[in-house]
C-alpha cells in the first residue's frame, strides 16, 4: 500500500508541475507585502519544531529517570514508537512552513503550486518514516527490550544478583491461574529468585507482544493469530496445540505445533519482599 502511495503521488508531481509551471507564466503577480506572512510562517515552524523536539527529549528524559529494568521495558513498550511518530509529526510541518516562509511574489497558480508541493511532500516523508518506524524500528526496539528483560536483576535483601528459573524451575512458584495465562500465550512470567531462595521476584509480560520476523518478507509483522489445541495435556502426558502465524505486512502464513506441558500440583510458597 505504501509503495504505491508513493508511486501515485510522483506521478502525479510529474504530471501536474508542468502544466502548473506553463499556467503561472500567464498568470499577473499578486501585489502583496509578504513580511507579515514569512513572519508568521517562521514562526509556526519554530515553534513546531520546538515542539517536535520537547516531544522527543521529554519521552527519553523520562525513560532515562525511569527506575528498574522492567518498568523501563513496560515504558519503552508502550510509549516509544508513539511518542516518536507525534515528534516527526511535528516537525514534518514545521517543514512545511519553513518552506513556505520566504515568499517574495505569489499569483494564483503558484499558491496551487506551492500548496500542493507542501503536502504532497508531506505526505510521502510521513509515509516512509511511518513506515520505518512500523517495520524497521521493532528490530532496533527488540534488541533493547531483550537486554532491559534479561539483565541480572539485584535483590532487596542481599544487594546480590538473583537468578533467573528456567520455564520449567519456574511453574513451582506460579500458581494454576498464572500457569494457564502461560499455556495460551496470554502472558508471560519471568521468575527471579535470590541465592539463599528467600527473595523471590516475579514479573509479568504480555505474551507475544512483539512480532518475529518473517521469513517471507523479512519484517517483524509475524504473530501468532490463532492457537489450537489438539490433545489436552494430563497428569501423565504431555499435550500438544497447533500455533498459526500470519505476517501483518505480506499475508505470508504458516503453523507449528509445539507441545504443551503435563499437569502437575502447585507447591505453595510464600516470600516476603
Amino acid at each position: 500500500m505504501n509503495k504505491e502511495f508513493l508511486k501515485k503521488a510522483s506521478l502525479l508531481l510529474l504530471l501536474v508541475l508542468p502544466t502548473l509551471a506553463l499556467a503561472q507564466a500567464e498568470e499577473e503577480e499578486i501585489p502583496e507585502n509578504y513580511d507579515s506572512w514569512n513572519h508568521l510562517a517562521l514562526n509556526i515552524a519554530l515553534i513546531s519544531a520546538a515542539l517536535g523536539l520537547l516531544i522527543a527529549l521529554g519521552y527519553f528524559i523520562k525513560l532515562t529517570t525511569t527506575k528498574g529494568s522492567k518498568d523501563k521495558y513496560d515504558f519503552i513498550s508502550k510509549h516509544e514508537i508513539s511518542t516518536l511518530w507525534f515528534a516527526v509529526v511535528f516537525i514534518i510541518i514545521s517543514g512545511c512552513f519553513f518552506a513556505n516562509s520566504n515568499i517574495t511574489h505569489l499569483t494564483p497558480v503558484l499558491i496551487g503550486v506551492r500548496l500542493f508541493i507542501s503536502v504532497a511532500m508531506a505526505l510521502i516523508v510521513a509515509v516512509i518514516i511511518q513506515t520505518l518506524l512500523k517495520f524497521y524500528y521493532p528490530f532496533y526496539i527488540e534488541k533493547r527490550l531483550k537486554v532491559l528483560r534479561y539483565k541480572p536483576r539485584i535483590s532487596a535483601k542481599t544487594g546480590k544478583p538473583m537468578r533467573l528459573l528456567s520455564e520449567e524451575e519456574e511453574d513451582v512458584y506460579l500458581d494454576e491461574g498464572k500457569q494457564a495465562e502461560e499455556n495460551v500465550f496470554s502472558v508471560d512470567y519471568d521468575v527471579w529468585i535470590g541465592e539463599n531462595g528467600d527473595d523471590i521476584q516475579i514479573e509479568k509480560y504480555a505474551g507475544h507482544l512483539h512480532a518475529l520476523q518473517c521469513p517471507e518478507c523479512n519484517y517483524q509483522t509475524f504473530k501468532i493469530v490463532k492457537e489450537e489445541v489438539l490433545k489436552q495435556p494430563t497428569g501423565t502426558e504431555d499435550g500438544e496445540r497447533m500455533l498459526h502465524y500470519k505476517c501483518g505486512y505480506c499475508g505470508y502464513t504458516a503453523k507449528k505445533s509445539e507441545v504443551m506441558k503435563r499437569q502437575t500440583k502447585v507447591e505453595q510458597h510464600s516470600a516476603t519482599a
